[in-house]
Parts: C-alpha cells; structure tokens; sequence
C-alpha cells in the first residue's frame, strides 16, 4: 500500500510532479504516497466537465443506474480491502471501517435506484383559472451544473459516495475533491467508476492541497457546491461565492437526552451503552457523535455511573484489530486540541470522572460533569471521544439546554412517551431528532443536514438531488383537458 496513487482526471488516471505522504494516525507508517494535480490539470479536468455537462444532463437515467448499480457491487466485492485501507489511513478502528463500506455500498445502490424514478414529471392543469384553458404546466428538474464536492477525513468512502452518488444520479458532472489526510478511500471510488460507462469528463477526483482550493471553488463553471467540514471554512466558501449554490453541512455538539419517564434499569442501561458507544466511536470524530448528555434530575444519579462504566468498558487501542472500539484521533495535533479543551474546563471547575489521558494521536475515553456554560467545550464541537454530563429539572429545561448552542444538527431523547416525542420534534432547533437513541443514528437516504451554524442544505441522495438541480416548468397550450 506505499506506492504512488495516481488520481482521476477527467475519467483517466494521471500523477503530477508533485506528491504527499499519507501516513497512519495509528503507528505513523507510510500508507501510500498521492500525486498532485498541478494547476493545468486541475484546469483540464474543469473545462473537461463543463464541456461534457449537457450531455451528461441528457444521458439516459439507465446509463447512470447501471454505473451506479456497478459501484455498489464492486464495494462489495472489495469491502475488506478499502476497510482495511480506510482503518489504515484513518486511524478508524476496522469494525466502524467494514460498517462504512457497507454505509456506501447502500449509498450507490439508493442513488441508482433515485436515478431511474427523478425527474419523471409533473403534471399541473392550469385552467383552474379562466386564463389558464387548454394550457397544462410539466415540471421537471435540470441540474444546474458542474459540482465541486470537498470531502472531510472523518469518514473518507462514505461522505465521498454522498457527493459523487447523487451527482451523478441526477446527471450533473463532479469534481470531488477529498481530504488530505485521507484521500486514498475517495479516489478507489474512481477504480470503480472507471470500469462503468460513463462520459468522460463527467467526473474526476483531484486530491488538491487545501491552499489552492479558492481558485476552485470561485471559478464560475462550478455553480454548485458541496461542503462537508468545518464551520470556519464552510461559511467562509459561502461568503465568498454568494451567487452560487452552496450545501454545507458543517459541525455539531450532538446531545442526547434522557427524559424522566426512560427510568427502568433496563432503559438507563440501555441509555448508558449507546451514549458511551456514539461518544466515542470514530474516536468521536463526527457530527452527531454524542457530546452532551442533558439528564433529567430524577434519573441522573442513576445514570451517570452507568455512563463512566460503559465508558470505561470501552476498548482502545489497535485499529486493526477486531475488538478495538476507540481507535486514534486523526492526527496528533488533533488530540493535543482536545487535552487542551478537557484541562481548561477542569481548572474552570469541571469534575473529571474518566479518562483525560492523551498518549501521541490517542486520547482516553473522557466523561466531565459540572462543566461551566462558557467553556469551549460546552461551547464548540470537541471533535473528540469527549462527553459531558449535565442535570436538568424537567423537560422543558432539558430542551431549552439542547437549544443552548450555536450547533443544531441532531438530537436524540431518550423516552416512552410519544407526545414528548412531538414535542421535541416541535421544540429543539436541530435538523433531526431521534428518539429512543443518541442523536448519532444517520440511514443515508433520509435528509441530513443541520440548523444554525450546522449548516445549510440537506444530503441523503435523493434530497441531494434536489439540491443539485433546479425546476423547469413547460407550459403546453390549445389542449383538451
């Protein structure tokens, strides 16, 4: 795995001068080496899917079901060899690795499947109004144009298939760009898409260093935009590109719930093992990981400790082996951030009950409790296998705590009781709510995306698709309706 990858140009593969070491978060060994487009590839590789993007608009919606039909098979096929290679250059723990593969094997197969439906056509009679006899309306959608997806490293093969999967449903061109620390899952996307017949042009995967994306993402023949990362960077995108259409699904402080009612030991264990499990695994590093836990005052002494011993039962270590839970962080200055952020909120009075090691990329499993309000913390996402624990006197304090931050991507609320349920639905300013489990359940083909400073948009394919593409109304005239 320490040969040099060649990256997708246009549907061909091409190396540059220039390349990057990939390297473990894990043991820091040599996972592969990158090649670099320089900026005249990059050029022929946007010029190539402007050029081609009617035609992609116009291909048929078998020809696109059947590439994606292709790549979800060959996902399959090869589901242990990019598992192992998604742990290697992730630092993912193997078992979370082989649940993503599967994760995007179902993303293609969903987006083949959206490709032969959308698009159908509505029908609209317009004489419901005198000036509107023997005239009907057919609406259908177009895409708008060249996509450029920007992918992060936190899940490297699935949130690829979520840009270019729906991209090419829909029948727009892609330019998807993956993270540096984790490019290798994305581009054997393209050993997959290359073995399909589709248009060249109509997609290539360029792994371009982070300082030369604003030429990207202001060129003109890019209208459409994909983003997943950070807040800082996805509102910076939009703020510099505000005519062009821009998906961004950004950060989270993803909280979990626990009402009064979900009071048996049975729930509070059951509520303990899944907060403790989506805590911490990807080492934490995902939006609608668990990061708060808002427990209500007649359960909360109940469940905290079984909270710090579900925690602690967790199994650190090797990413390669089968019975790791919590594998590295991404790198070590990622972990550095998050001892930083746990030893400022223990000298502002939070109660460390587990965890707060740090030993290189890894960081221990860590529950706080008594975590003051102004921390960064409690304020920002950690990114991390971090978990705060805080009271509340009631459901609606509990919620009014949820809608306490910036984020608003999901939540998750523990309880039996259905209209609390409708309530929460109503009440908490997120974008999913998910009750009976922690906020970190995701299917990929429901919409996804947050509020606030989560973002804007939604993914999941077919609401993707939406976003790819626009409405166009035909107006049929001299009828007999």
């Amino acid at each position: 795995m320490t040969s040099t990858h060649a990256f997708w140009l246009a549907g061909r593969q091409v190396t540059g001068e220039d390349t990057f070491d990939v390297t473990s978060p894990w043991d820091g060994r040599l996972v592969g080496r990158v090649a670099v487009p320089d900026d005249e590839q990059i050029e022929e590789a946007v010029a190539a899917a402007y050029a081609v993007r009617d035609e992609f608009a116009a291909t048929p919606a078998h020809v696109r079901a059947a590439a994606l039909d292709h790549v979800s098979r060959r996902l399959v096929e090869r589901t242990e060899e990019i598992a192992q290679l998604i742990s290697a250059e992730n630092g993912k723990p193997i078992k979370w690795a082989r649940g993503e593969v599967g994760r995007a094997v179902s993303v293609f197969r969903f987006a083949a499947e959206e490709a032969r439906r959308f698009n159908g056509g509505e029908a609209q009679r317009l004489d419901t109004d005198l000036g509107g006899q023997g005239r009907l309306a057919l609406t259908r959608r177009f895409p708008k144009g060249v996509v450029l997806g920007i992918a992060p490293f936190n899940f490297p093969l699935n949130l690829c298939a979520h840009k270019i999967a729906p991209a090419i449903a829909a029948g727009a061109p892609i330019i998807l760009k993956p993270a540096p620390a984790t490019p290798l899952s994305g581009l054997i996307i393209g050993d997959l898409l290359a073995e399909t017949e589709l248009p060249a042009g109509s997609w290539s995967i360029l792994p371009v260093p982070n300082d030369r994306m604003p030429a990207l993402v202001q060129d003109e023949r890019l209208p459409v935009i994909s983003f997943t990362g950070s807040e800082k960077v996805g509102y910076a995108i939009m703020d510099s590109v505000p005519r062009k259409h821009c998906t961004l699904e950004l950060g989270g402080n993803g909280a979990a719930v626990v009402l009064g009612d979900y009071a048996s030991d049975e729930d509070l264990d059951w509520a303990a093992t899944r907060i403790a499990t989506f805590s911490n695994y990807q080492g934490g590093q995902s939006c609608i990981s668990v990061q708060r836990v808002i427990a209500d005052a007649s359960v909360y002494d109940r469940l905290l400790p079984r909270i710090v011993a579900a925690v602690e039962a967790q199994v650190t270590g090797d990413p390669g082996d089968d019975r790791t839970d919590v594998g590295p962080l991404v790198s070590e200055d990622a972990a550095v951030r998050v001892e930083a952020w746990v030893k400022e909120a223990v000298e502002a009075g939070a109660t460390l009950l587990t965890g707060g090691d740090r030993d290189g990329a890894s960081y221990a499993p860590t529950v706080l409790a008594d975590v003051p309000a102004d921390t960064t913390i409690s304020c920002e996402e950690v990114f991390g296998p971090v978990l705060t624990v805080q009271k509340a006197d009631g459901e609606a304090a509990a919620f009014a705590a949820v809608n306490a931050s910036k984020y608003g991507l999901q939540a998750g609320v523990f309880t039996h009781d259905l209209q609390a349920a409708f309530r929460a639905h109503r009440a908490l300013e997120v974008g999913g709510v998910v009750v009976g489990d922690v906020p970190s359940y995701r299917a990929d083909q429901m919409p996804y995306g947050g509020v606030k400073q989560s973002g804007v948009g939604r993914e999941g394919v077919k609401f993707a698709m939406d976003d790819y593409t626009y409405e166009r109304v035909l107006v049929l005239t001299g009828l007999a309706l």
